[in-house]
């Protein structure tokens, strides 16, 4: 169900029966000379549309922008500030609490949102207002991607290249998958390190062109295998969420400031 296209009455009928949401959240930023900007908020929207279409459940229209200065190098990356992120994801979330909902699934395919979820999850779930939780499409299934490709890469690799090609092939320059893999870099982690400190800050420090990965292992085929193991995992996890009652996701008080008192009151009885 995709609030956007749905009448009020629709949805207050929906708030009746259920009370969790999908909200899809990606990124406008580079990835390379090879795929559109919006790859994150693409590949985030249309498995979120994808899992509420088979299960029923809310989603959300996507948020496009998120936490992405360290891409700021590269022509037409958007970004807000991490608090800005924050404090908007947290304002989102309370209003459809107003309406009844009480889980939160924020689909994610942007690295750099993924703390910043993780705390406003942990501001919801402190004051018991509702459960959110982070979802990494890629984190989801990462055996079927060491199985698919050599070198995946972090950011703008083959990956997110086979998913864009299964999702808009339109928007995929295929003429341009070799200069990504020649101008980027395979990623080694330990490359940014020096004497055990990480010593970038940016995307660019770290790849000329900004991606990382080889790109040419992508295909169509690979991206709607990738995308139908990642919707099976998102579907899972909107079921398994939706079975547990409200009151065993919510933190359990920490000091009993009269411990066994109720137990005594009730023996006088």
């Amino acid at each position: 169900m995709y609030l956007p296209h749905q009448r009020w009455p629709e949805l207050g009928e929906y708030v009746a029966n259920e009370s969790l949401a999908v909200v899809p959240l990606g990124s406008t930023e580079q990835h390379g000379p090879h795929l559109p900007e919006g790859t994150d908020h693409m590949i985030a929207e249309a498995l979120a549309r994808e899992a509420s279409e088979r299960t029923g459940y809310l989603c959300t229209p996507p948020i496009t922008v998120g936490v992405s200065s360290h891409h700021r190098q590269f022509h037409g990356t958007m970004w807000v500030e991490p608090s800005v992120f924050r404090d908007y994801v947290e304002s989102l979330s309370r209003n459809l609490t107003y309406h009844g909902i009480d889980r939160i699934v924020y689909v994610n395919a942007h690295g750099g949102n993924v703390a910043h979820l993780r705390e406003v999850g942990q501001r919801l779930h402190d004051d018991g207002t509702a459960y959110a939780i982070e979802w990494m499409w890629d984190e989801s299934i990462p055996e079927l991607i060491e199985e698919v490709f050599e070198t995946p890469g972090p950011h703008g690799g083959p990956k997110e290249t086979a998913m864009i090609m299964h999702l808009a092939e339109e928007l995929v320059r295929e003429d341009r998958l070799e200069d990504a893999r020649d101008g980027g870099v395979t990623f080694d982690a330990d490359a940014a390190r020096v004497h055990g400190a990480t010593t970038f800050y940016d995307c660019i420090d770290n790849s000329p062109n900004g991606v990382f990965g080889d790109q040419t292992d992508a295909t169509p085929e690979i991206g709607a295998e990738l995308f139908e193991a990642a919707t099976e995992q998102l579907v899972s996890l909107l079921e398994w969420l939706d079975e547990q009652p409200f009151a065993d996701l919510m933190p359990d008080p920490h000091v009993d400031p009269q411990p066994g008192s109720g137990r005594e009151r009730d023996g006088a009885r």
